[in-house]
């Protein structure tokens, strides 16, 4: 049905130009009543586009195509009544017309502006206009000025246009800004329809003010046929948006329109070449007063825009394209400024924790949206002297100045971390916590950047190894482990290194009876003797030789489950590194083969934060579907959605130690872990309490509904030799 309309339309104006140009006389009417039934069908067809797409650009249109038509019905009852009051409505009305049709494109772009990008815009919006000012003073204003004696009548001449020039001005902000779209996209079709409105408006005007007989040129006439066309057609071809993930608003995108940035230029060149033929031909002062004024007002907004281009690519050079932080540029020359000013301060270094994993997860563009949400958040903290910058992939640094104390910059990062917590990113139904590790120094007028940055990087690195999500400040005792890392890293990686597999008892609550057993790895260093599990753990997560250990650790347990023959289920932990690895299933079943042992014995434990990725659920769907189960280790302290656990493959969820350390009879010692325990009950899964050392941590648990627990209360971690799960039965039992 649309079709149909447009295709009429089509008709209506061919044969309209086609009768202009047969019969001058009737090309007035024939010109008049075209644009009425184009502006009535623009009218409603811009309020359908309304509830469609944009609103308030579509919105402006219709109500400009509304003043189109009375004033069509004005100027038609002043051809009747002879009246000159409604030839002045009709003109005033017109005028509303061409500022609503410029609103409509002026609004938007304003609206996403800040600053200097909305300084600059304007300073070339500013020198498209000045150029076509000159041109429409000189060919239409002087000449109406100079050539009308009657009361005010030149300014009905001149009425017209300035409204031309409020066309302009629209025609140019859209074309700067770089935002018609597809050629035949609704907003390119207004676009174009703008221009030959304008061109043809522009022309009548200057064939009125020149006491040309405007019916004699029927160019004139078609191309504002033309114009209302096209600005009809435009809102028909407005769609229903199809429904996409929202996303921000890039206020760095310029124009795709290269030579659009010519148009000042363009406007300059033509104000000049003006100037030229003026300065030739003519000898009168009036033109020469619009002329300068135009010329100079081009030239002052011209320089302005130059100079903001200048401050522009001044910026590139130290600010990150990415948050609109510093770079390390910009770090550098503010670390510089404080020391010529002697100033106390001190800087802080923040590394995401975790980024890498989001980046595979959810993408590089997710990445982005968290970067920015952390730039925004240390924008929030820090004062309005001090130097926030991105000076890598995910690291962050914060100059702080007039900061005397390392505990005034610690109560900084404090409320950094505090303020990260608090603000988690959302992505599409994810909720993601950003968590972060700080290091930060004092500085004084001997450092150097590279110093500053080196010690709150070690000071950085100790949080690291601590995976605490915290802040230290450097501290000259400090050890650079860095170097040691990398020859445990070395070690590890050997193939004669000493792994083997301690077992600690998961027991019923009630009865205190094991009815499975913790597999957890062990390293004994040929120098350095046992090694903590959490300083190997993440080296061999860095390295890549965990995947490699987990495939052992694996094996042995299932192999040790099969030997004792006497317990439900055996638990093994997977590394998000492991479940990066595209033969993991297959591993994991093959070794399941060979041991023998039943699948639905096996647990596998995974982190929260290891299965954030679809491929990772994917692969423990497939085990699931096998017939392993699955836990979520540590719940409550990784990416925790509730609405994203309703879709994972999981069976048990582990109460976090440091939830059941809280534990102390009251409330609000109990509120995390009683909500935990209620979640897995609706959920249908089971719980397992995590770090159980008294009894009345045991009782209480056993209250609010888990049954199930592990801790040094029971065992600790022992090798399968000195494990007597017979023995360790009946010591439960006793008072």
């Amino acid at each position: 049905m649309r079709g149909w309309g447009i295709g009429l339309l089509i008709l209506m104006v061919l044969g309209g130009q086609v009768w202009s140009f047969v019969d001058p006389v009737q090309r007035p009417y024939v010109i008049g009543l075209v644009m009425l039934v184009l502006d009535i069908v623009g009218f409603v067809s811009g309020m359908r586009a309304a509830r469609r797409g944009d609103m308030t650009l579509w919105r402006m249109i219709a109500l400009g195509r509304m003043c189109a038509i009375v004033t069509f019905a004005l100027l038609t009852a002043e051809s009747f009544a002879r009246t000159e009051y409604l030839w002045w409505v009709g003109v005033t009305v017109r005028l509303g017309a061409f500022g609503f049709f410029s609103l409509a494109v002026l609004l938007a772009p304003a609206q996403r502006m800040r600053g200097r990008e909305r300084v600059a815009f304007f300073a070339e919006t500013t020198a498209v206009v000045a150029g076509g000012f000159m041109v429409v003073w000189y060919f239409v204003i002087n000449p109406a000025i100079v050539g009308t004696t009657s009361n005010l009548a030149w300014i009905g001449y001149i009425g017209y246009p300035v409204g031309d020039l409020l066309m302009l001005l629209a025609i140019a902000v859209t074309l700067l800004r770089g935002s018609i779209g597809p050629a035949t996209g609704p907003k390119a079709l207004l676009l174009a329809g703008m221009a030959a409105y304008l061109s043809g408006d522009a022309l009548w005007s200057g064939l009125e003010s020149q006491r040309l007989m405007s019916i004699r040129s029927p160019y004139a006439g078609c191309l504002i046929m033309l114009g209302g066309l096209l600005m009809t057609v435009a809102p028909m071809r407005v769609r229903v948006p199809e429904q996409k993930p929202e996303q921000k608003p890039d206020r760095t995108a310029r124009p795709d329109l290269r030579w659009s940035h010519l148009l000042p230029v363009a406007a300059m060149v033509v104000g000049g070449s003006l100037m030229v033929v003026v300065t030739v031909k003519e000898n009168d002062m009036l033109p020469w007063g619009g002329l300068v004024l135009g010329l100079i007002t081009m030239a002052a907004a011209i320089t302005v825009r130059q100079v903001i281009s200048l401050r522009d690519s001044r910026d590139q050079i130290v600010t990150d394209a990415l948050t609109g932080l510093a770079n390390r540029t910009g770090l550098d020359e503010a670390i510089g400024r404080a020391l010529r000013r002697h100033e106390p301060y001190a800087l802080l270094l923040v590394d995401l924790d975790g980024f890498k994993l989001i980046n595979d997860a959810y993408g590089h563009a997710a990445g982005d949206i968290v970067l920015t949400e952390v730039a925004h958040h240390l924008r929030s903290v820090v004062r309005a002297g001090d130097v926030a910058a991105r000076i890598g992939g995910d690291e962050f640094a914060v100059l702080l100045t007039e900061v005397t104390t390392t505990e005034q910059a610690g109560a900084v990062a404090q409320r950094m971390l505090t303020m990260a917590a608090a603000n988690p990113v959302r992505l599409g139904e994810d909720t993601l916590p950003i968590r972060a590790s700080i290091g930060l120094t004092a500085g004084d007028a001997e450092d150097t950047p590279k110093e500053l940055l080196r010690r709150a990087d070690l000071a950085m690195y100790q949080v690291k190894r601590a995976g605490t999500h915290g802040w230290r400040a450097y501290d000259p005792a400090m050890t650079d482990r860095r170097a040691e890392d990398a020859a445990l890293s070395e070690a590890l990686n050997a193939p004669d290194r000493d792994l083997f597999v301690l077992y600690q008892p998961i027991v019923d609550l009630t009865t205190g009876r094991p009815v499975a057993v913790e597999a957890l790895v062990r390293w004994n260093h040929p120098v350095h003797g046992l090694v903590s599990p959490a300083q190997f753990i993440p080296i061999a997560e860095r390295s890549g030789a965990i995947t490699e250990i987990g495939l052992f650790v694996l094996e042995e347990a299932c192999r040790q489950l099969a030997a004792w023959n006497r317990l439900t289920y055996i638990s093994v932990n997977l590394s998000p590194r492991q479940l990066q690895e595209p033969t993991l299933v297959h591993d994991i079943l093959a070794i399941v083969r060979r041991t023998g042992i039943a699948p639905s014995s096996l647990v596998l434990e995974v982190t929260e934060s290891a299965i954030v990725d679809q491929a990772a659920i994917a692969m423990l769907d497939t085990l699931r579907g096998h017939g392993i189960r699955i836990a979520v280790d540590d719940f409550g302290t990784g990416y925790s959605s509730l609405h994203y656990l309703t879709r994972l493959p999981v069976d048990i969820l582990k109460i976090d130690r440091s939830f059941v350390a809280e534990l102390n009879g009251t409330p609000e010692g109990s509120a995390i872990t009683e909500a935990i325990i209620r979640l897995s009950h609706v959920l249908h899964l089971t719980t397992i309490a995590e770090g159980i050392e008294t009894d009345e941590q045991a009782a209480e648990l056993l209250a609010l509904g888990c049954t199930t627990g592990q801790g040094f209360r029971y065992a600790r971690p022992t090798r399968p030799a000195d494990l007597d799960l017979t023995d360790l039965e009946y010591a439960t039992r006793q008072p």
